[in-house]
């Protein structure tokens, strides 16, 4: 299965960059993740919890990070495990490129499954994977770019979100 897509996010190239690299804020993105150790140089371990239609599993894995251009691109691999539920793995490259608003991040995927998993089809595989993919970077993408105000939505409506809720990216960026 392959997807590719891009996105705008309203921050500077260099802080889109440490983000993608930082192992607290991977963790906080990836639906279903209950632990990342590791680092950018050395790889990352991570355990997922995801029920893919009537199969949950938690997969035990790892990331690698290669084909590594400072600021601009890079190439996430990674295999997971999930027992009797059968494994997934995949690559995904990422761009970084500036706009107007702060950074374009674009991404291509390629994802392949075993196991029961495999045996699900692929119209809920790829939908499942999509639906992952969406969610991790709308997370991402919210944690690098915080609230344009505190305590508001980029509309301009408040979200009833303490402010102090936000933003945690920026704040630990910035620490």
């Amino acid at each position: 299965m392959q997807m590719n897509e891009s996105r705008e996010i309203a921050a500077p190239r260099a802080q889109v960059w440490q983000a993608l690299l930082d192992p607290e804020v991977l963790k906080k993105c990836v639906p279903g993740c209950q632990e990342m150790t590791g680092s950018a140089a050395d790889g990352f371990e991570a355990t997922v919890v995801q029920k893919v239609g009537p199969v949950k599993a938690t997969f035990k894995g790892s990331v690698t990070i290669s084909d590594v251009v400072e600021g601009e691109s890079l190439t996430l691999s990674g295999e997971g495990k999930g027992g009797a539920a059968g494994f997934a793995k995949g690559e995904a490259r990422v761009t970084l490129a500036d706009s107007d608003a702060g950074t374009i991040l674009t991404y291509d995927v390629e994802a392949k499954v075993g196991g029961k998993l495999a045996q699900l089809g692929s119209r809920i595989i790829d939908g499942f994977a999509k639906k992952m993919a969406e969610q991790f970077f709308s997370s991402f993408q919210n944690a690098v770019e915080g609230p344009a105000e505190p305590g508001e939505t980029p509309d301009g409506e408040t979200d009833g979100e303490a402010p102090a809720k936000k933003g945690w990216l920026k704040r630990l960026v910035s620490n």
